[in-house]
């Protein structure tokens, strides 16, 4: 086969201007594809546009007004347990029977109340009780360890059998062989009298048991020295009943607190107030 005859056999050649034709139409694809991105670039919102938002700080504490309702939510919720509490305990007073309770002069604002352990024990407590008025709750002041009768507690109490008498008495009158703490309101005799004698039932001495006492308003006249030897109800009952220093011991039917307790008690008792003992084992 000749040159001029493979010359002939190639396939021919697109003209010039159908390939200009072809290069339009691409750039003119190419460049509204480059003017709808750019539209939609711009139709976002600017913010979005510009790149993510950093977050705004969350501050997790409670708001004021949060905090305020939060507070009132848990003071109802203290009112409604303290008046839980004291509806359980009427007055105040845990461990006094209803009928004790009612032997409680209405005037009385000041209450000494000694709870024996048990009918047959010497230990028990001693808790000092206020309240601003008649009928209002009774609010616990002061509380120490204390000592009854060796026997016990008894409510028919004969001279001698070693028992503290049960029930609600006054306190009306102080005396001891120290002067009077400052600030002592009860009528008060300091004497050489308050010397006690002899040891005390479980033999220990009872020097200082009568520096600073209290008579309890049993089987005595109010109104005069706890030592006044005047036993109304008569002498069979036994009487010089007191509230005194503790002398490490069970006392022959008085009660014993600590001195500094005395000192507190003497300061404290106020015969505008009407104070009272009660006095007996828990329960009574």
């Amino acid at each position: 086969m000749s040159q001029h005859a493979r010359a002939r056999s190639r396939p021919p050649r697109k003209p010039r201007a159908t390939r200009r034709t072809r290069r339009a139409v691409l750039a003119a694809v190419l460049g509204l594809a480059t003017f709808t991105v750019g539209w939609v670039y711009v139709a976002q919102d600017p913010d979005e546009a510009a790149g993510p938002r950093p977050q705004a700080r969350v501050d997790a504490r409670p708001q004021a007004e949060d905090r305020a309702a939060r507070d009132a939510r848990r003071a109802a919720q203290q009112a409604e347990r303290q008046a839980a509490q004291q509806a359980a305990a009427p007055q105040g007073l845990a461990g006094v029977s209803e009928r004790t309770r009612a032997r409680i002069p209405a005037e009385s604002r000041q209450l000494v109340l000694v709870t024996g352990k048990a009918v047959d024990s010497s230990e028990s407590t001693a808790a000092f009780y206020t309240r601003p008025a008649a009928g209002a709750d009774w609010v616990r002041t002061e509380s120490w360890p204390a000592r009854n009768g060796a026997n016990g507690w008894s409510i028919e109490r004969t001279y001698g059998d070693l028992t503290s008498p049960m029930g609600v008495f006054a306190l009306t009158d102080a005396g001891g062989l120290l002067p009077k703490p400052p600030g002592t309101r009860l009528p008060y005799d300091e004497d050489n009298g308050f010397v006690a004698t002899g040891l005390g039932v479980n033999g220990e001495s009872l020097v200082g048991s009568f520096d600073y006492v209290v008579a309890i308003d049993f089987n005595r006249r109010p109104g005069r020295s706890p030592l006044d030897p005047v036993m109304p109800d008569g002498e069979e009952k036994g009487g010089n009943i007191w509230l005194h220093v503790d002398h490490d011991g069970p006392s022959q039917g008085c009660v014993g607190i600590p001195k500094a307790a005395m000192e507190k008690v003497l300061q404290t008792l106020d015969p505008a107030a009407k104070p009272v003992i009660v006095m007996g084992p828990e329960g009574f």
